[in-house]
């Protein structure tokens, strides 16, 4: 879905040779503003303050999102991303919004903020026809097929805090591997950590060690494809709560694009 053939059949030789054709391909470019129409989505007008900051299109270019793509946005939190990837993949497309039942038990505001997600993309009597809600333990979303791309944003080191149910970090990040289409793409966004800042790091500062995080991502078998500095503020020491008014909103973040091999 990702590739664009630039030129058909090549002979490469005089046919008189049996010469055979070959197809010469080159990777799409993605943009920023091929995601306009999403960005200017009527459903998100109250998202925009946020946008200078999150910088929507230039994510979804990073995360390489096409029309009729099926996207999980796991853990949605408020629905940010959702509403952009609802009209990011168009009208073929789909997107299962996924809130954990951990979150909503912790904060049942977030059960309402996934209804309200999911609104703007019902039919006259409610029934979902873009947007599909998923409520379920954080390692079992039950994802109904599979996807070609999971986009997470600054909830990954979720996955590592000690409230969290024992073995819920293993069971999550296999759960994600496993949920792809094979070639398929995990989009992970989180405040990043200091070096070495470890388990400690998630529970205290909710930030995400960085070796931590791809040591348990390769070993399940992903490869991390690009990673990209959109969200570097380098000026972050990384060692304050991501909720302090003095980083908050501000923080140092790391953006990877992992794929699942063919």
């Amino acid at each position: 879905m990702r590739m664009t053939i630039l030129a058909g059949a090549l002979l490469l030789g005089l046919s008189a040779c049996g010469g055979e054709a070959e197809t010469v391909v080159e990777e799409q470019e993605y943009t920023a503003r091929q995601y306009m129409q999403a960005i200017n989505d009527v459903a998100r007008m109250d998202d925009r303050e946020s946008d200078e900051a999150r910088q929507p299109g230039e994510l979804l270019a990073f995360a390489q999102i096409d029309k009729g793509e099926v996207v999980g946005d796991y853990i949605m939190g408020g629905g940010y991303w959702t509403r952009l990837l609802a009209t990011a993949v168009g009208a073929d497309g789909k997107v299962y919004a996924f809130q954990p039942t951990e979150f909503i038990a912790f904060r049942p505001e977030y059960a309402e903020e996934q209804d309200a997600a999911i609104a703007p993309y019902t039919d006259d009597e409610g029934n979902p026809t873009r947007v599909f809600p998923l409520r379920a333990p954080v390692a079992e979303p039950g994802w109904p097929e599979p996807l070609d791309t999971i986009i997470t944003v600054m909830n990954f080191h979720d996955l590592f805090i000690p409230q969290m149910p024992e073995g819920t970090s293993d069971a999550a990040i296999q759960m994600l591997y496993d949920a792809l289409k094979p070639g398929g793409t995990l989009v992970v966004v989180d405040h990043l950590a200091a070096e070495g800042g470890g388990l400690e790091a998630a529970d205290q500062l909710h930030r995400m060690d960085r070796e931590l995080a791809l040591q348990a991502l390769t070993e399940v078998g992903f490869v991390l494809e690009e990673e990209s500095d959109l969200y570097s503020r380098p000026d972050d020491p990384r060692t304050a709560n991501v909720f302090d008014e003095s980083i908050r909103g501000r923080t140092d973040q790391f953006a990877w694009r992992l794929r699942k091999p063919e």
